[in-house]
């Protein structure tokens, strides 16, 4: 079955970038940009890294590539979520990695809800310093692309739009005047730093900007238009990126390469972004049915750990970083698979004649077939849903071709006196690679694993099983070349430890450590910074004249190997070991006197409002209760109702909203009246705000004979709703204005009066930013704070069975001692019978890290980033176990676990956790 590169592309979900007209696009010309047509720039070496260097940059496009200073540039771009890593110092961390593993531009959403507070307030110090990052993305020699929104839909709250906004007039992603104030203030918030960062201007790297995608309503083209004409009336002169849609997660090696390979098929000239990193959802960023660790499919998880996607993305990355090749793809003729199982895409360079075929298995068996008119001839073995990309003809210099190779390119390059080219593929596969050499090529065995047979045709046929005996190296001399071809093959693992880079003296490839993070020469010694996690041996293959080699700033003593590289006479040192101390000393504390009926709610805000602009109706004869009405838009939500004439009363009903795995519980006069939760998210189509339900409770036996024998009492009824999330606005409906927090309350056996009071969240905090507390009587006092005094709370333990409706805190204190030169990252878990029904809020040292939710969702470590964590000293952890009572509660284990360790690592600043 053959396909076309559009009908490819669409099975794995991939979108195709366009640019949008209309405005200058950058660079001293001012140009516009073109459509789509060729502009005739040939194959050729890409451009420099970026940096902020001073100096005018020219960006334009064709259907093929970008052009930055009139030579093709293929970006690779990853997404980074800055938001969920609230530790400033680890976004170095974190995008040098993406450099080091072949992305070379980051694509970065910037959510309004995470810097505006308030209308008219935007936030860019500490942990939403955008400044800061798009700086040290430059640092790290990465293009930018920046998504502002407003509308971001990534998992957000809202989509990214804030809170407040849900009680504002006007109607959201719409030419309503009155929303198009504040989204043209956050935008020209946004701009303000963007423009200090362009890459035409030479200021940084912001190559790309990419507005929300309008929605489908019947101002969608005027709205798009009022976007970018603001943009451009703010000073970005930069390409606007539009016809993005979000993108289907990659789930492991094999998803990455369908993804990844697929946009290439396509032909997208600027593809869609993989996620790179995600990190957490601290505080209330998720949106419904989000997960706390915001990193399936991502190429780093939360804890900044290499994940199953990282192969993947390394060697497609790096080979189109180093392969010109592949920024100039034509549609080439139709190729179609003996099996019609495997679905061939195929494309030609025609500069260089390179042909590419991009090949997917979408059966659930291994598919092994010939690809007739391929020239390739050797059956072509595909793992089931999977993909694989073949290359032929690809020039390898001084006239030696790669005929063709059934395992996949990653780099070539031409380090010293030698050219080299590295091959790739799955562990246990057979590499078969066939060169053309205009003369009798020598070849030599470096390593035992590899074979060779020269034929009549002037073929040399090499092949290598992947993964036995790690990296396979073949010498190949003479074939008309005085500069020898080292042939490298590496399995997905042993290609993690390929480090192919440039500098300014010529490019460089280095094998061994986990990570490299810099490369340079100087003087005839190359400078190498990065991380090791275990004993590693090193390679370096460099320019001419190189003959020392330092790691970490110490010398390291090296030899000429017989592949022509420096190789390390001692290998590199691993981590150290890692001690993490054992948790306890713990205090318990229970809390929610809101739900006694003496409890002092004078200084509540009392619920009189009659009409919203919200989307929710408000129930005939009752008052506005919706949370967000009243300044409360993020977590829990008190609300305390004084009944007037309930003699009589029998049961009680609670309209309510929240968002996936939500919750009511309720009191009336200090008796639990029970626990009602919202269904799970599978139930709920993603995009559309269902989330409503009914709570229905009968008044027990006793309550009810209490109301009848003392009909003058004003009982009070307390509610605490668990709100998760607003709305996701995805089709401009209006969803994010939907009612969060109770929306009505019914009564049976009796029609009684209510006064109600409500009490969310206090004023948002002015370091951790709005979206880190809740309305918690706990967190309102500063319980989960570390200068909170809890001398007077009772010693407790782990495990525990409390079974109690409501909220109990739990605290303690722990000491680390990592050593200073180590990137320890540390996770804590929270273990327990799955059947227990409660949920925890974690926070250390303040800094609200996530829910973990005991009977529903994935049981996993909750990331504690350094900066926040105090590796060398004192840190806080509070615990807000919420429970519904039907069940012991817990916790049960609770404990620190180590999720990686290197030498190495990046310089961490602490991060600001004020007490009390």
């Amino acid at each position: 079955m053959a396909l076309s590169r559009r009908t490819f592309g669409g099975l794995a979900g991939t979108a195709v970038l366009g640019l949008a007209l209309g405005g200058s696009v950058g660079g001293s010309s001012g140009a516009v940009a073109g459509s789509g047509a060729s502009s005739g720039v040939p194959t050729g070496a890409p451009p420099a890294p970026p940096a902020a260097d001073g100096r005018r940059h020219d960006v334009r496009f064709d259907r093929h590539s970008l052009l930055v200073d009139g030579r093709r540039l293929v970006l690779w771009p990853g997404e980074m979520h800055y938001f969920r890593l609230p530790s400033p110092s680890l976004w170095r961390d974190v995008l040098e990695k993406m450099r080091a593993y072949g992305f070379n531009a980051v694509s970065v959403p910037v959510p309004w809800n995470v810097h505006s507070p308030a209308p008219g307030r935007h936030d860019f110090t500490g942990v939403r310093d955008l400044d800061l990052f798009l700086r040290t993305a430059a640092e790290c020699e990465l293009y930018v692309i920046l998504r502002p929104g407003p509308y971001l839909g990534a998992g957000l709250d809202a989509g990214g739009l804030p809170g407040w906004l849900t009680a504002a007039r006007g109607r959201a992603r719409t030419t309503d005047p009155a929303y198009l104030r504040h989204a043209d203030a956050w935008l020209a918030a946004v701009d303000a730093v963007a423009v200090r960062h362009l890459y035409t201007r030479g200021r940084g790297t912001v190559l790309l900007y990419q507005p929300e995608e309008a929605p489908d309503t019947a101002d969608a083209d005027a709205y798009a238009a009022h976007l970018r004409a603001k943009i451009r009336a703010d000073g970005v002169d930069v390409p606007l990126v539009s016809g993005y849609a979000e993108q289907t997660a990659a789930h492991g090696a094999a998803g990455v390469r369908r993804l990844g390979l697929a946009r290439l098929a396509d032909g997208a000239a600027l593809p869609g972004a993989l996620l790179a990193f995600g990190g957490t959802s601290w505080g209330w960023l998720a949106a419904p049915g989000a997960p706390a660790a915001y990193d399936r499919g991502a190429a780093l998880d939360a804890g900044r750990q290499p994940t199953d996607e990282l192969a993947a993305t390394h060697q497609i990355g790096h080979l189109l970083r180093h392969v010109p090749d592949f920024a100039r793809l034509e549609r080439a003729a139709e190729v179609r698979g003996a099996d019609e199982r495997l679905a061939v895409a195929h494309l030609a360079n025609p500069d260089t004649g390179t042909h590419v075929y991009v090949v997917r298995n979408d059966s659930a068996a291994d598919v092994s077939s010939p690809l007739p008119g391929t020239g390739i001839d050797v059956p072509v073995t595909v793992p089931a849903r999977d993909a694989k990309l073949l290359v032929a003809g690809l020039p390898l210099g001084a006239g030696r071709k790669l005929a063709y190779s059934t395992a996949q390119p990653m780099v070539f390059l031409s380090a010293g006196e030698r050219d080299i080219a590295v091959f790739t593929g799955r562990r246990g596969e057979m590499a078969h690679v066939v060169l053309d050499f205009p003369a009798t090529p020598r070849p030599w065995r470096l390593d035992e694993e590899a074979a060779w047979a020269y034929d009549d045709r002037g073929r040399l046929q090499v092949t290598a099983p992947l993964g036995d005996g790690g990296l396979i190296r073949v010498r190949i001399d003479g074939g008309g070349s005085e500069r020898p071809l080292l042939l490298l093959f590496a399995d997905d693992e042993t290609s993690l430890r390929l480090w192919p880079c440039r500098t300014p003296s010529g490019p460089l490839l280095v094998q061994g450590p986990a990570l490299l993070r810099s490369a340079s020469v100087d003087r005839g010694t190359v400078r190498l910074t990065g991380d090791t996690t275990e004993e590693n041996g090193l390679e370096v293959w460099g320019p001419r004249g190189v003959t020392d080699v330092t790691w970490n700033g110490t010398a390291r003593p090296v030899r000429t190997s017989r592949s022509g590289g420096l190789t390390a006479l001692r290998p590199l040192p691993g981590a150290p070991h890692v001690v993490l101390p054992a948790l306890g000393g713990w205090r318990r504390r229970t809390e929610n006197p809101e739900a006694r009926p003496g409890f002092d709610d004078g200084d509540w805000t009392a619920a009189v409002r009659k009409t919203s602009h919200g989307t929710t109706p408000v129930p005939k004869a009752q008052p506005v209760l919706f949370a967000d009405d009243y300044g409360y838009h993020y977590g829990d939500v008190w609300y305390r109702g004084r009944l007037t004439g309930a003699a009589g009363l029998t049961s009680v009903s609670l309209a309510y909203r929240t968002g996936s795995g939500g919750l009511l519980m309720a009191w009336l006069d200090g008796e639990p009246l029970g626990t009602h939760r919202m269904p799970p998210p599978e139930e709920n189509p993603a995009g559309k705000d269902t989330w409503a339900a009914t709570a229905r409770f009968r008044l027990p036996a006793g309550l009810r004979e209490r109301l009848r024998d003392r009909p003058h009492d004003t009982p009070v009824l307390s509610v605490l709703v668990r709100r998760t999330a607003h709305g996701q606005d995805g089709g401009g409906r209006g969803t994010h204005k939907a009612a969060r927090g109770l929306t009505g309350a019914f009564f049976q056996g009796a029609s009684p009066e209510v006064r109600w009071r409500l009490r969310g969240a206090g004023a948002p905090d002015p370091v951790r930013g709005p979206l880190n507390n809740g309305g918690l009587y706990g967190e309102r006092h500063g319980w989960h704070l570390p200068g909170h005094d809890d001398g007077g709370w009772e010693e407790t333990a782990f495990p525990r069975g409390d079974r109690r409706q409501g909220v109990t805190w739990y605290r303690t204190e722990f000491r680390l001692s990592v050593p200073r030169d180590v990137d320890a990252s540390v996770g804590l878990v929270l273990d327990d019978d799955p059947g227990r029904a409660y949920r925890v809020q974690v926070f250390l040292n303040g800094w609200n890290m996530g829910e973990y939710v005991n009977d529903a969702g994935p049981r996993r470590p909750v990331a504690l980033p350094n900066g926040i964590l105090r590796t060398r000293g004192a840190n806080t952890l509070a615990l807000a176990v919420l429970a519904d009572g039907t069940t012991p509660s817990g916790p049960g284990e609770v404990r620190l676990t180590l999720l990686g360790a290197a030498a190495g690592g990046v310089p961490v600043t602490p991060v600001d956790s004020p007490g009390r």
